[in-house]
């Protein structure tokens, strides 16, 4: 008897592979689990695409239609047409200049001020560089999650991180400066630039419109046709249609390995068998037919997939 538990303990360590942690920054996904309480964990599960096989009809070729067409009539007129509109154009006078001087201020009045440095002394203190803190640590395949593909089932922990602290030194005024002002006066030059006596302007220039005698071709009857309509011809096609999109759940509570157990697998067997669910033996191990049994019952009663959460134990009545 002893033998046969040592091997349900043995199997069952086979199939809820022990954590390891791992930073934060190593969980593959845009979000975290969404509670940061010490002693928690949540999990992603992985789910197929489903598809089904539809037939429809596809269409082979359009409908068509044959016309039988009667020419149209036209006549040849003579017509004076513009060929370029009258406009205004501009023309520029150019503006006239002159040359003055005037005295410009080339540097302004200053001061210079002459400095004695300041003396300091070197102190040292304790800085904090992070906060006591907690984060969230990513764990190998759980004992909760169904897959033998770790990579289906992320697990997510939430541990606690210690303050860092490190020692600087820094400078503590003895003797502060001391400074002078000296004033140093402006500077002046006389400049010669170019001002306008007389701004620039625009006249206008009128250009008369152009015109020129064309032949036109006019319409006296139009182009007239019948008809016939061929029917579009189809086919019936079977294609295979996605129905639901597979990937990652959203984070789903789940028992930690470190709560999970024998007489846990025990309580939920019994709790499946006894609503109906065929699960094998009673043996504390959560084996192929407890797995399946434990996912009809989830897909029945539209609870989380894939894994041992804390939705569906208390779907089960299960204390955890």
């Amino acid at each position: 008897m002893k033998f046969l538990v040592k091997l349900g303990a043995f199997a069952m360590a086979l199939f809820f592979t022990a954590n390891l942690t791992a930073q934060e920054q190593d969980i593959p996904f845009a979000d975290l689990p969404p509670t940061d309480e010490f002693g928690k964990c949540y999990a992603k599960c992985k789910a197929a695409d489903v598809y089904e096989t539809v037939s429809q009809q596809v269409l082979v070729k359009e409908a068509s239609t044959v016309l039988k067409k009667v020419a149209a009539v036209y006549e040849t007129r003579t017509e004076r047409v513009l060929v370029k509109e009258g406009r205004t154009d501009y023309k520029v006078i150019p503006a006239k200049y002159s040359t003055v001087t005037e005295r410009v201020m080339i540097q302004p009045e200053s001061r210079k001020v002459r400095t004695v440095p300041a003396k300091y002394r070197t102190e040292t203190r304790s800085v904090l560089v992070s906060e006591a803190r907690g984060q969230w640590v990513k764990k190998k395949k759980d004992p909760n999650c169904f897959s033998d593909n770790p990579e289906d089932c992320y697990i997510a922990c939430y541990e606690e991180v210690p303050a860092k602290y490190r020692t600087e030194k820094y400078q503590v005024l003895d003797q502060p400066a001391t400074s002078t002002e000296d004033v140093i006066p402006a500077k002046y030059q006389n400049v010669t630039k170019r001002v306008i006596s007389e701004p620039s302007r625009v006249v206008e220039v009128p250009v008369d419109p152009v015109y020129k005698n064309v032949s036109v071709k006019s319409l006296v009857s139009p182009a007239a046709a019948t008809e016939t309509v061929i029917p579009a011809k189809y086919k019936t096609v079977s294609e295979r249609r996605l129905v639901s999109k597979g990937g990652y759940s959203v984070w789903t509570e789940i028992l930690c390995a470190s709560k999970t157990s024998n007489s846990t697998v025990t309580n939920v067997q019994r709790a499946l068998k006894a609503k109906g669910y065929t699960v094998g033996p009673i043996d504390g191990v959560m084996g192929l037919q407890t797995q399946t049994a434990l996912k009809q019952f989830q897909t029945d009663n539209s609870l989380p997939i894939g894994n041992l959460n804390i939705e569906t134990l208390k779907a089960l009545g299960i204390n955890y």
